[in-house]
Formats: structure tokens, sequence, C-alpha cells
């Protein structure tokens, strides 16, 4: 990987609040203030936004924040992004995701040992990464698994994440050592 194509900003690029908000974020998260927010939070405005609705998907989402989790490490692997892999397989640990879990999802859906509805949730991420779409037989699954909103939340977390996987990677961010 080379270099960041935009390097993390200090307190003068990111202005006190982004600034002091990434450095409680490291601390939450055991690492350096998190390049995510100190590369992000450089569109200051555009950054609140974005940290405003992707906090109603994680943590504050209707799916259970392991299962929430799960998906959001599927997406990184179906995209290849070691920066946002990397920072959830930490955030995950503490949801309960466990290293066996970790091992699941790299191999993805045709993984024994899925519980629950955990097949179905990497299946969904799996299709939508792979064809940008669901089909008829996907939907009806799915839907027969989780009401709507919880299915339209589904559909926007594996959204979200796979920009986010796009964003990270094109700016060549680098992950998090921990601390």
């Amino acid at each position: 990987m080379s270099a960041p194509r935009i390097a993390p900003g200090g307190l003068r690029e990111l202005g006190p609040a982004i600034w002091a908000f990434s450095r409680v974020a490291g601390r939450a998260t055991g690492t350096a203030p998190p390049a995510i927010f100190t590369t992000l939070g450089r569109g200051r405005g555009l950054f609140w936004g974005w940290l405003h609705f992707a906090g109603k998907l994680m943590p504050g989402g209707k799916l259970p924040r392991r299962e929430t989790e799960m998906v959001i490490l599927r997406v990184a692997c179906l995209r290849g992004c070691d920066y946002e892999f990397s920072h959830h397989v930490r955030l995950g640990r503490r949801a309960g995701v466990t290293a066996s879990d970790v091992e699941r999802i790299t191999t993805g859906s045709s993984a024994d040992g899925w519980q629950g509805h955990e097949r179905l949730l990497m299946a969904t991420a799996e299709e939508l990464i792979g064809t940008r779409d669901l089909s008829d037989a996907s939907w009806t699954a799915l839907t027969a698994a989780y009401d709507d909103r919880t299915a339209l939340e589904l559909l926007l977390l594996i959204g979200h994440y796979d920009m986010l996987a796009t964003t990270l990677m094109t700016l060549r961010v680098v992950p998090d050592p921990p601390r």
C-alpha cells in the first residue's frame, strides 16, 4: 500500500471538535486517534453528517451489535479493505465476535458453524456486493427473517461499508497501530 493520498489531519486541519473526538475514539479503540476520523474529519461539516448517518447504523441500529460487526467484517473482506477489517476486528471483539467467528467470516456463507441468521447475513452481503442487487429468492429469505425496517437497515449497512471501503482504499488510509 502506498502513502495516504490525504494525510490524517491535526488540530489545525480538523478543528477542535473533530480533533478531540478522534482522540477520545482512539482511547476507546486502543489505538492512536483513528485515521478514519483524522482523514475524513478534514471534510469538517461533511464528517459530522457522515458520522451521524454511520452512527444510526452502528452502534445505533436495530440489528444486534455482534451481527452488525460480522456484516461489516464480511464487507471489508469482500472488498479487501485492510483498514475497515482491522478496525472492526477490534470493535467486533467488544461485541462478542470471536477469533473463530472472524475465521468463518473470511471464508463466508459457505463456512460451517453459522448460528441463527448469521449465514443469511453473510450470503446477503456477498450477493449485494457481488451483484449490486438481491435475487427475489434472497429477498424472500431476508424478509422472512427480518421485518422491513431491519431489512432496509441491513441493505444500508452493507452499502455504507462498501462505500466506506471504496473511500478508505482510494485514499490509501493505513490501518491504525494498537497503542
